[in-house]
């Protein structure tokens, strides 16, 4: 690139320079007028004051309204009274106080009813003195394991009788069947209450519960009562 004669006389030689003035002001005179902030002037508003127009003013209609008027009270004739002849006699009822004084006789203790034993007629099965026995357990010595051969005979029975209904395996049902009974005082089974997740299989768990044998019925203080015992039946197809 060949020199210019005079390069002083060059218009772009300070461009650059002119560029970034320029830009610099350009900023400025951008910031200044965002910044910049006026204020009305609040000498001339009255607040105070508010102007209604004329043509706004509405007047009230006065409506004059007849009501009707209020029904007449009903007159009751008064009830009839008769005066009795001063010749009748009146015999007044005389009542005795039955406060206790010193000159009250005491029962005698031979006299007083004792109650009977106050026994509930249901007691549930781990609160039972004696629990119901499963047949087959009448030789256990303890109670305790009276108890654990009633579970076992339960649980042995529900295997034996076991049968998976035909239409719950078609439709693949499985679950468990709630199933709570009441050992009657003769020692049957009674009030059956079963909940699961499918009708065929409560009808199932229904089936295997009626088959159980008479059980010696359980007893508190000696006296025969109504146990309730709850066991869970599970459906599980393989």
């Amino acid at each position: 690139m060949e020199p210019k004669k005079n390069p002083q006389l060059d218009v772009r030689r300070n461009s650059l320079l002119y560029f970034f003035v320029g830009m610099t002001l350009v900023l400025l005179m951008a910031y200044l007028a965002l910044e910049w902030k006026t204020y009305h002037n609040n000498d001339s508003w009255d607040v105070s004051v508010l102007e209604v127009d004329e043509d706004l003013m509405e007047d009230a209609t006065i409506l004059k309204l007849k009501l009707p008027d209020p029904p007449k009270p009903k007159i009751k004739t008064p009830p009839k009274i008769e005066i009795a002849d001063d010749e009748d006699d009146i015999e007044e009822t005389f009542i005795e106080p039955n406060d206790v004084d010193q000159d009250t006789k005491v029962a005698a203790v031979e006299d007083v009813a004792v109650a009977e034993k106050d026994i509930p007629e249901e007691i549930p099965f781990i609160l039972i003195e004696n629990a119901p026995i499963f047949p087959g357990c009448e030789n256990e010595k303890t109670e305790k394991d009276k108890r654990a051969c009633f579970q076992s005979q339960m649980l042995k029975h529900i295997r034996k009788n076991f049968r998976y209904p035909e239409i719950a395996q078609e439709m693949g049902l499985q679950g468990r069947v709630s199933v709570i009974f009441t050992v009657q005082k003769d020692g049957s089974i009674g009030d059956v209450r079963l909940k699961g997740p499918h009708e065929s299989l409560e009808e199932e768990a229904a089936r295997i519960i009626s088959k159980l044998p008479k059980l010696q019925p359980g007893k508190q203080r000696g006296t025969p009562v109504k146990v309730p015992y709850s066991i869970p039946i599970t459906f599980k197809l393989n």
